[in-house]
């Protein structure tokens, strides 16, 4: 859960440090204090999208920390990540933003990219924004809300991707299908230019040895005279080198046992000795395998036309011969699968067999699944003002039509997820986009909200005015509902409605005030019992605060 919030120079906040509760805190306060802005921090150290706009006017930057209990799930990824922290058991988040617009963030720590932050932020925190029940209109959030709420996420995810392979694999099987004459073409001239290359079967480092080879048989009867030469001075001559300095390092070797002064001198000789009979053995030995061999030349000679001719051909390096004929040689072996129909129209009945099989184990799954979710809403309904109203998550069988009317087809199995809803009884289940008024559409995302959370592992929810758009008994009910949920999690609720924020555990309020550099800045204020009053009531009766209203704050919150 949500430990600690530090916040500097945030939009309006300048300096701001909170420390959290488990239960259900709720923030209340004018509207435009800086409520929701708390909540926009706190999307930021989670990895929301951020630009310079967020930092407080004339401030260099901005830095929010948040830090956070670890579960057994987060300490999985850390560790995953190598983002833990042996020293500490609770998780930091830190982001900070500066007046350019750069971004940086950090877990425990070290940096770390916003993918990461938004990643480990999903197993943290579930948001709820205001504006959550205009999202129900779309059919796609249905989906979405609907899924995860039955665990069905997982499953739903892999069916989709099944069904972009099999819808991949009847492309591949269409193109290869509709192959045109110059693609037959392109194939025959890798066959043709495979063949030549096959013959001359060219080996890698070939072009380089046999250069060498060429340059030494060309200039044969130059390296033997030049090794002969060499050999004449330094061992077969009359005056050879060697022998007469073996000679003069065996003088000096009698000499230094009369004065060992000589002794540096004979040490620098002897490894000379030593390195011209290692030069005389190698020239020895290189003159013996050298010989003048004309055959040998010509067909050096005609191996290297032949080389340079394919290489002038494909106009390509010679060097680089051995690699081509690799390279066609792929090459023509995916023109040969690309246009092995029967394979790929195997591949396809494989893919789309494998789809089927996810798509109906979903369409099994999502039936009790949406049974159980109609009863809840609807049973909540009554509650909220709704009485006799009934709430419907229909599964609506998709047509085989449903391809080519869709851009995405079945690819989320085969049913449309569709949100119905009825007022009272007398009228039938519509679609809720068209028939919810905007009081009753908050009210079914609220229960919606609370409802799908119980099945969230998520261990913080945040509510941010969620509660907009409804009053009286109603309310009273909604703060029912929250502090229910926050006997199970830590939640957090943004509310103007005084009946929800008398239900907190705990209440933050959030005012607004004008520095001596005339500069607006948002402070948070944990209220005390006399103070919870105060605030419940000034919700309740807006300017002028009567005795009565404060009497009536107070048996609000007994």
């Amino acid at each position: 859960m949500l430990r600690y919030l530090s916040i500097r120079d945030f939009v309006i906040v300048s300096t701001l440090k909170l420390e959290f509760e488990p239960g259900f805190t709720v923030f209340s306060g004018e509207t435009g204090a800086g409520k929701s802005i708390l909540i926009d921090a706190l999307a930021l150290a989670l990895g929301a999208r951020a630009d310079a706009s967020v930092v407080r006017s004339g401030q260099p930057r901005t830095e929010i920390t948040a830090e956070f209990t670890v579960s057994e799930q987060v300490r999985y990824w850390l560790n995953e990540h190598a983002l833990d922290d042996a020293e500490q058991d609770n998780l930091l988040l830190r982001r900070v933003i500066d007046s350019s617009g750069r971004s940086r963030a950090f877990i425990n720590g070290t940096p770390a990219t916003l993918a990461q932050l938004r990643e480990i932020g999903e197993m943290l925190v579930d948001l709820h924004g205001q504006h959550a029940h205009q999202l129900l209109m779309r059919p796609q959030a249905q989906r979405t809300l609907f899924d995860l709420h039955a665990g069905l996420a997982p499953l739903a995810q892999e069916t989709a991707q099944a069904w972009h392979r099999w819808h991949d694999a009847i492309r591949a099987t269409q193109t290869a299908h509709d192959a045109n004459r110059e693609t037959q073409l392109e194939r025959e001239q890798l066959i043709w230019q495979l063949d030549e290359l096959d013959q001359l079967a060219p080996q890698p480092g070939e072009w380089e040895s046999i250069n060498t080879e060429h340059r030494r048989l060309t200039h044969a009867a130059s390296l033997i005279d030049s090794v002969q030469h060499a050999l004449e001075i330094l061992s077969e001559s009359d005056q050879a080198l060697l022998p007469r300095l073996s000679a003069l390092i065996n003088l000096l070797r009698k000499q230094t046992q009369i004065d060992e002064q000589l002794a540096d001198a004979l040490t620098a000789l002897e490894p000379a000795e030593i390195q011209i009979s290692e030069a005389v053995h190698t020239l020895n030995h290189y003159v013996q395998r050298l010989e003048l061999d004309p055959a040998r030349l010509a067909q050096v000679e005609t191996r290297l036309n032949a080389l340079h001719s394919s290489a002038r051909k494909f106009h390509v390096a010679p060097e680089t011969l051995t690699a081509e004929h690799a390279a066609r040689r792929a090459r023509l072996k995916e023109f040969d699968a690309a246009t092995d129909l029967e394979r790929l129209q195997a591949d396809a009945a494989s893919a789309q067999a494998h789809y089927e099989k996810l798509a109906r184990q979903l369409s099994k799954a999502r039936a009790p699944a949406a049974q159980a979710l109609s009863a809840a809403v609807t049973t909540t309904m009554q509650d909220l003002a709704m009485a006799g109203g009934r709430f419907e998550v229909a599964l609506v069988p998709l047509t085989q039509t449903a391809e080519e009317t869709q851009p995405l087809g079945r690819a989320h199995g085969f049913e449309h997820i569709e949100f119905r809803v009825a007022s009272h009884p007398s009228v039938p289940l519509r679609p809720l986009a068209k028939v919810a008024s905007g009081g009753e559409l908050a009210r079914i995302s609220l229960a919606l909200s609370v409802i799908t959370s119980t099945a969230n592992p998520t261990p913080t929810l945040i509510f941010d005015e969620v509660d907009s758009g409804i009053g009286g008994a109603v309310a009273e009910v909604v703060g029912r509902l929250l502090h229910q949920l926050g006997q199970q999690r830590q939640v957090l609720c943004v509310t103007h409605l005084a009946q929800v924020a008398a239900r907190g555990d705990v209440h933050l309020r959030v005012t607004k005030q004008t520095t001596s550099a005339q500069q607006v800045v948002s402070l948070v204020t944990s209220l005390d019992p006399d103070g919870r009053i105060e605030e419940i009531a000034r919700m309740l009766g807006g300017i002028e605060i009567t005795s009565t209203t404060r009497q009536h704050a107070q048996e609000m919150l007994i």
